[in-house]
């Protein structure tokens, strides 16, 4: 037993006493002696009892610790004829200490510890394990605490052989103990902290960093209300208002501090005076540093960056210009009136024929009149589409306008995709039961591809649709064949055939009722899609 206490007691004091890497001043040891209740693991079979022990600690800062304990447990007697048994708990420990005034402290800890159960059967083994615990010291002086503790030790792998393999011990515990500090004096009281002890200060609730004079009062040369120290504009101007860190309050960021900013409401990046008020040297009402255009003629009309609207894009700023709905292109003198040298009545600037004789009738562009064969109201100089069919709505080139912008579809409820660009080609016929065009059909593809070929952008699928009469399968067949038929003519006549894709839908997304001649006459037919 005598070899137990002295072997753990001596690995304890070693922990405990064994100096630390980085060690810095004001460290200090702790001494004491505590009463303790301890309940075993169930599975121990031991009574829950008291013990005595002591504890040997170092400061390694104002918050860490190393600490070493050695707790006895009062010996119990396992029956009349077996020698008593005195368990025996070392551990060595980190502390974490929580300062809560100068009355109180709070800590947790944790480490190794070791359990020595005796020499008496079954409980002839030790154990290794961990341990944690939480506490609080209450100081009765600077240097004398009581110390109130409560943990458990956890052993993972115990020894013992009556059918457990780990075991969890709580103690609670009560004791007395003493502070060695380094030795040096205590400086005197200064409880705002400001270097000029209380039995001194004159002005003792000064904040934490503010500079003070000698009776201890915060000095504030900048006179703006925030003591030195604490203020980090300690040249703010007289007059400025200021932040809690005393630096001058800008509220609309002109450079000019409130207080002494006489127009406290200047717009975010305006030019302002000393006075902080927004310049406006061109006198158009927007101010200098917003304005984009400072040198703006006067009288002209200005937009929200101060530059001159001119809503006929003439050259002429509206306000200044009388002619104000000049058309697009043409050439205006300094008033903005449209100049016209040939008096045909087109500007210059769009008349494309500047020269027209007197009396010569013309068109919008100020060209003579000229003849249109396919009468689609695009004269044949321009037309890329001559032979345009009658009544066939055309683009400015002359060629049928093959797609137009979808509308949504009434009723579809709200994102709903709007209709993908058609054009169901009517007048396109085959011979019947078969994918050869007939020659009627001709008149139409010619127009088709002609607006094809002046529109090289445009990509289309060539759908082939039949109606419900014989068998699906025989009938997606033929409308594949008829919408390769239509291919092929159009790639005849001059459009690329990467730019069209071919697909046959048969019976697919009839248009009209299958039930009747007429119905199912709409469904035979071939439509282009535009695609993306």
């Amino acid at each position: 037993m005598t070899q137990r206490i002295i072997g753990v007691t001596g690995l304890l004091a070693v922990a405990a006493l064994t100096p630390a890497h980085g060690q810095g001043q004001g460290m200090r040891f702790e001494a004491g002696f505590y009463g303790a209740y301890t309940r075993y693991d169930r599975a121990f079979n031991l009574k829950n009892g008291f013990g005595g022990g002591m504890r040997l600690g170092y400061f390694l800062g104002d918050k860490l610790e190393l600490e070493a304990d050695i707790l006895f447990q009062a010996p119990e007697s396992l029956s009349s004829t077996v020698t008593q048994l005195s368990p025996l708990f070392g551990s060595a420990s980190l502390v974490y200490n929580i300062p809560l005034g100068d009355r109180m402290t709070l800590y947790a800890l944790g480490g190794y510890s070791r359990v020595d159960l005796g020499d008496v059967a079954p409980y002839r083994f030790s154990d290794g394990g961990v341990h944690a615990a939480i506490g609080d010291r209450i100081f009765l002086s600077p240097t004398f605490a009581l110390r109130l503790e409560g943990g458990v030790v956890y052993s993972p792998r115990t020894n013992a052989n009556f059918g457990t393999s780990s075991a969890v011990h709580t103690i609670g515990s009560v004791g007395l103990t003493v502070f060695e500090s380094d030795g040096k004096p205590h400086p005197l009281k200064d409880t705002d902290g400001d270097g000029v002890p209380d039995k001194k200060d004159k002005c003792p609730a000064t904040p934490v960093g503010a500079t003070v004079d000698a009776t201890g009062c915060p000095t504030d040369s900048d006179h703006d209300g925030v003591y030195d120290g604490i203020d980090k504009c300690p040249l703010t101007p007289a007059g400025a208002v200021v932040d809690a860190t005393g630096c001058p309050v800008d509220s609309d960021k002109d450079g000019v501090p409130d207080g002494i900013d006489k127009c406290p409401n200047t717009p975010a990046g305006a030019t302002v005076d000393a006075a902080g008020c927004p310049l406006d040297t061109d006198k158009d009402g927007v101010f200098d540093g917003l304005d984009k255009c400072p040198n703006t003629p006067p009288g002209a009309v200005v937009d929200v960056n101060g530059c001159p609207v001119d809503t006929d894009g003439d050259g002429v700023p509206d306000g200044i210009d009388k002619c104000p709905t000049t058309p697009a292109g043409a050439v205006v003198d300094a008033a903005g009136c449209p100049v016209d040298t040939d008096k045909d009545g087109v500007p210059d600037g769009i008349d494309k024929c500047p020269a027209t004789p007197p009396g010569t009738a013309v068109d919008a562009t100020g060209c003579p009149l000229s003849k249109d064969s396919d009468g689609d109201g695009v004269p044949d100089d321009r037309d890329k589409c001559p032979n345009t069919p009658a009544g066939s709505a055309v683009d400015a080139n002359g060629c049928i306008i093959l797609f137009e912008t979808p509308k949504a579809v009434p009723g579809a409820p709200p994102g709903a995709p709007t209709p993908r660009p058609t054009l169901v080609l009517k007048g396109v016929n085959f011979q019947i039961g078969r994918s050869v065009l007939t020659r009627d059909s001709y008149i139409t593809l010619d127009a088709v591809a002609a607006a094809l070929v002046a529109n090289p952008t445009y990509r289309i699928e060539i759908a082939g649709y039949t109606d419900n009469t014989g068998s699906r399968l025989i009938n997606t067949r033929l409308s594949q064949a008829r919408a390769l038929a239509v291919r092929a003519y159009l790639a005849r006549r001059g459009v690329a055939p990467l730019r069209m894709l071919a697909r046959g839908y048969g019976p697919s997304n009839p248009v009209a009722p299958n039930v009747t001649a007429a119905g199912r006459a709409q469904n035979r037919r071939v439509e282009l899609h535009l695609l993306p």
